[in-house]
């Protein structure tokens, strides 16, 4: 069988910022190529990618990568999946990958989707879509990750009782997520009161994004979803 590799819609804006430091060009040329997973048509196991891992979990759009690190830190019996098509983000993140020497993370430099569809059933624990590009605009709004399609193909690669995490500041895009979400029969909200989406919880580690919404008084919202069992 060849997966679907076709990606008719990107999500993400610019590839490029700031020029890059010399350290983090090396980075690039060198560790990039250890970590990133190769392209192609083949099925994924994600189980495959890691020496010893319980379990894989998924994050999509890492930006600098603060939240995976922190969590593959925490966590050295789980494998990381982190997609990220801004190179600049990607630099950052493998500065701390050499300095923590952490051997549980994979990276794909691109947009997730191409990654996606290639991955097999039920093989995710956990996926996580923090504080991504709201695209506010009403014109941009198909590009929001948080769709229909994608929620279809995140209940596929999650484990049954598997988790998705999302997370804005965008009170629009958490609106956006609920109502999608909820309309999507493999998924269920989990929150019992205010306080489950209000507040953190401690397993939840902070972003660069999440830290700067906060200290310029934005509200964030913290949403989790169960995978329902495949009938």
């Amino acid at each position: 069988m060849v997966a679907n590799n076709s990606s008719p819609r990107r999500f993400y804006g610019r590839r490029h910022g700031r020029r890059l430091r010399p350290g983090r060009e090396r980075l690039l040329r060198e560790l990039l190529p250890q970590l990133e997973i190769a392209p192609g048509d083949d099925w994924i196991d994600p189980s495959t990618l890691f020496a010893s891992a319980q379990e894989c979990w998924l994050e999509v759009g890492f930006g600098g990568g603060e939240h995976m690190v922190a969590q593959a830190d925490e966590n050295p019996n789980v494998g990381f999946i982190g997609c990220e098509p801004f190179i600049n983000g990607i630099a950052r993140l493998l500065t701390h990958v050499e300095d923590r020497g952490l051997q549980n993370i994979r990276l794909h430099a691109d947009d997730a989707r191409s990654l996606l569809d290639r991955v097999v059933d039920a093989s995710i624990a956990r996926a996580f879509v923090l504080f991504p590009d709201p695209w506010p605009k009403t014109r941009h709004a198909n590009r929001r990750f948080i769709s229909p399609e994608n929620l279809t193909t995140l209940a596929r690669l999650l484990r049954d009782d598997g988790e998705l995490r999302v997370a804005s500041d965008e009170m629009g895009y958490i609106r956006w997520t609920l109502h999608n979400v909820r309309a999507h029969g493999d998924f269920e909200w989990t929150a019992v009161s205010a306080r489950d989406w209000r507040e953190r919880p401690p397993d939840w580690l902070p972003t660069r994004y999440e830290g700067k919404a906060l200290a310029a008084g934005r509200k964030c919202v913290y949403l989790r979803f169960r995978r329902r069992k495949r009938l």
